[in-house]
């Protein structure tokens, strides 16, 4: 997101469609999935940089000193070479992203 005269403008879109494995994950999983996957598909904007992550869900698996999978795990210890904050957003006023996250 960009800001211009106090208004906040996405600067690009992007898009993955889960494989079928992929769909089986946990929501969790998901979340996280996105995450790894929206970071390195903007890595050389992101890299680098102090940058904020907005997402309706908790997200505590990336702070958490024990991750119930190792795929988890995995994807978190790949997101510590990034400088960034988690903003939540309630999902209710995060309706752009959501509408987006359920066309098929």
């Amino acid at each position: 997101m960009q800001e211009n005269e106090g208004t906040l403008f996405p600067v690009a879109y992007a898009s993955k469609k889960l494989t079928d494995r992929e769909r089986k994950y946990s929501v969790t999983e998901r979340e996280a999935l996105a995450i790894l996957w929206g970071v390195k598909k903007f890595l050389l904007y992101l890299y680098g940089t102090v940058f904020t992550l907005q997402t309706d869900h908790g997200l505590q698996f990336l702070n958490a000193a024990k991750f119930d999978s190792p795929r988890i795990m995995r994807w978190a210890l790949a997101l510590q070479v990034y400088n960034f904050d988690v903003q939540y957003i309630k999902g209710s006023e995060n309706v752009g992203a959501d509408y987006l996250s359920r066309i098929e």
